[in-house]
């Protein structure tokens, strides 16, 4: 039986830019995936996952990956992105390139955060923009959040709180 590959093995493309986001580069770090969009009931959440990041920039690192799958509520190309979030919520978190959350051509670190036979956890199914996916530092996922869970919610903080106390 073949081996469920690490978290740490992927890689993703980040946006606007020639660069790869190694996610072997956040070992070590709660990583909190979010799949974005900017025309969502839900893009506001950006200012939330904004502070989060940098209330808990020592053991947290937010990863944005836009999706167009819902609504088409990501149909701009990766300028006007980039452009967005910045200018619109300031972003410093790592957002990559835009990414399918499910069905056919799924991303591989889309197919291990909603696969039981490879996260070790559950298998989940992405609803809507904003969901989000919680590993702890070890690399193990262990919570899936709805769109409605706001990223400073307690579900969300306890696990930041207990590794902030360590």
């Amino acid at each position: 039986m073949k081996t469920p590959p690490s978290l740490y093995d992927f890689e993703i493309k980040a946006l606007n830019s020639d660069e790869m986001i190694s996610l072997k580069d956040f070992e070590g770090k709660h990583i909190l995936f979010v799949n974005v969009a900017s025309k969502c009931g839900f893009t506001p959440q950006y200012a939330q996952l904004q502070k989060l990041y940098e209330q808990y920039q020592d053991n947290l690192v937010v990863v944005g990956l836009p999706c167009n799958q819902f609504l088409w509520q990501e149909s701009g190309g990766e300028d006007k992105i980039a452009s967005f979030c910045a200018m619109e919520y300031g972003t410093t978190f790592p957002i990559t390139t835009k990414v399918k959350v499910k069905g056919g051509g799924q991303h591989p670190i889309y197919r291990w955060l909603t696969r039981k036979a490879q996260n070790g956890l559950g298998d989940f199914k992405v609803s809507w923009n904003f969901n989000k996916f919680l590993v702890n530092p070890e690399g193990q996922l262990v919570e899936h959040f709805g769109s409605k869970v706001l990223p400073d919610a307690k579900e969300i903080t306890k696990y930041l709180e207990t590794a902030s106390a360590d």
